[in-house]
């Protein structure tokens, strides 16, 4: 099994330690990570700007720096359901443009391979419980992607439910979007600041140590507001819970 580690702009440029987690959890459950180096931004920035043919480049690299992998692992709803959902419509898009199938082959190569992590360890390893070890008590905040678009249900409930230690508490209003959204918190600042106000207050009525989200984006936005209210809940990525163990904690 040749799997490949997907690391995201937000991951690479502000949560490092989240790729890192990926790996060191892989290579627990007995997998052999790559790091292509040629892996560059999947586009959704752009895309969600409007600027399709400026991402088409990026659809490309993305299909050439994965190709000699089986399956290729994101920390990162928001980036597998750009991969997922985008790249065919793209490719389609092309094709009725008359500029040819190449995007949609890419399309096609790449989309079956892509996987959030939450959905490889339990659709490809078949594991819930992964010896993870995390003393603490956490809320968890289904991030919208995950949520809507790559259907991920029960998955991460089921992968921290296993995690020992751990006393999970339910989040009110869990379903309800942080309000970063990407390029929307720039576009729609006031309105993705009282979305996360609400989050955020949710959050610390839960008592919790920690909330746990499953895409750092969410994770800087989520964490930024709370830390503007003054509360002491610690913002973390699944992949760091998962991650940990008794005598390595993330």
């Amino acid at each position: 099994m040749r799997v490949a580690l997907f690391i995201t702009c937000v991951n690479d440029t502000l949560y490092p330690r989240t790729g890192q987690a990926v790996v060191a959890l892989l290579r627990r459950l007995g997998v052999d990570v790559g790091f292509p180096e040629a892996q560059s931004c999947c586009g959704q920035p752009q895309f969600n700007t409007g600027y399709r043919h400026e991402t088409e480049p990026l659809m490309r690299r993305y299909a050439m720096a994965f190709r000699d992998y089986e399956y290729v692992v994101t920390p990162s709803g928001s980036c597998a359901a750009m991969v997922r959902d985008n790249y065919p419509r793209m490719g389609a898009k092309a094709a009725a443009e008359g500029r040819g199938q190449e995007l949609a082959d890419a399309a096609a190569e790449a989309v079956p391979k892509t996987y959030e992590l939450t959905e490889f360890l339990t659709d490809v390893l078949k594991v819930t419980d992964v010896g993870a070890y995390y003393p603490h008590t956490v809320t968890y905040h289904p991030t919208c992607h995950g949520l809507r678009m790559l259907k991920l249900g029960d998955r991460p409930r089921s992968l921290l439910a296993a995690v020992r230690g751990l006393d999970l508490v339910e989040l009110p209003g869990a379903e309800e979007c942080c309000g970063f959204g990407g390029t929307f918190a720039v576009k729609n600042a006031a309105v993705s600041a009282a979305m996360g106000a609400d989050k955020a207050r949710n959050i610390t009525a839960t008592g919790a140590e920690a909330v746990c989200t499953l895409d750092n984006s969410c994770q800087l936005h989520i964490g930024g507001t709370l830390a503007r209210q003054g509360s002491t809940v610690r913002p973390v990525h699944l992949a760091e819970i998962l991650a940990s163990t008794e005598g390595d904690v993330w």
